[in-house]
């Protein structure tokens, strides 16, 4: 699970005015959990790296087709495999007017084509897939997605990431406001997903979580990096003194 080859990488990131310049690897095959209190600097961090937040200074690298890409914004990331989920579904995720299948299908309509036009049957056969996947309870993927629970809801944007096949997700909160069953679910999926090769960026609320499902966890204080831990350092005492800036 623990590879060494890095899928995303920065190098003298300056993610927001102040703060200091990180160079971090975030190699494929681990689950990398950013915690920290609201409001200092892991949800900006997070979304530099998915190209959303132009760096002050710095970069945010992985492989492209033929060397090292510095990425260059949220289009070209995706284009290069780094997949991103916003914190608010509502408000940057659903399109809450258009059906379950629309919503799923919008970032890859590419691989529904058949000569050139929209193949029905391709669609509704990668949905199903990704339906059984997540277990999405969904009585017709024609209904409009705001017809499903927010679990469900989560599940759709997540089987949308999914579909582009990524090499890297980027995750804001994704546990947030689903029941105990989607959560499980979720992080089965994110271990099973890690153990095939994929790198997973995570932000979490929740301390718990973020040492239980992470091999590593970054807490960040005041904008800045105030520790990484890993292995047996991951402590609740850790990590909430590195959320407070005192010694563990």
């Amino acid at each position: 699970m623990n590879q060494t080859t890095a899928s995303l990488e920065t190098v003298d990131l300056v993610h927001t005015k102040g703060a200091s310049p990180v160079t971090l690897n975030f190699p494929a095959g681990q689950i990398i959990c950013l915690a920290g209190l609201d409001g200092h600097g892991q949800e900006r961090f997070l979304e530099t790296l998915a190209g959303w937040n132009r760096p002050v200074t710095g970069g945010v690298y992985t492989p492209g087709p033929t060397a090292r890409e510095k990425l260059r914004g949220g289009r070209h990331a995706n284009r290069l495999g780094v997949a991103f989920l916003p914190r608010d579904r509502r408000e940057n995720g659903i399109f809450p007017t258009q059906s379950i299948l629309d919503n799923f299908a919008i970032s890859s309509t590419g691989r529904d084509t058949l000569f050139g036009l929209i193949s029905p049957r391709k669609r509704n056969r990668r949905f199903a897939h990704y339906q059984q996947l997540l277990g999405i309870v969904a009585d017709d993927p024609r209904n409009p997605i705001t017809s499903l629970s927010g679990g469900n809801q989560q599940k759709v944007l997540v089987a949308r990431l999914l579909a582009g096949e990524p090499r890297v997700l980027l995750l804001n909160d994704p546990t947030r406001g689903v029941d105990v069953a989607t959560r499980t679910m979720l992080y089965r999926l994110f271990c099973d997903l890690a153990a095939k090769g994929m790198t997973l960026v995570i932000v979490s609320t929740e301390i718990e979580e973020a040492i239980n499902l992470a091999d590593r966890v970054i807490v960040f204080r005041d904008q800045d990096i105030s520790v990484e831990l890993s292995g047996e350092h991951k402590t609740n005492a850790r990590v909430l003194a590195g959320m407070f800036g005192e010694a563990a």
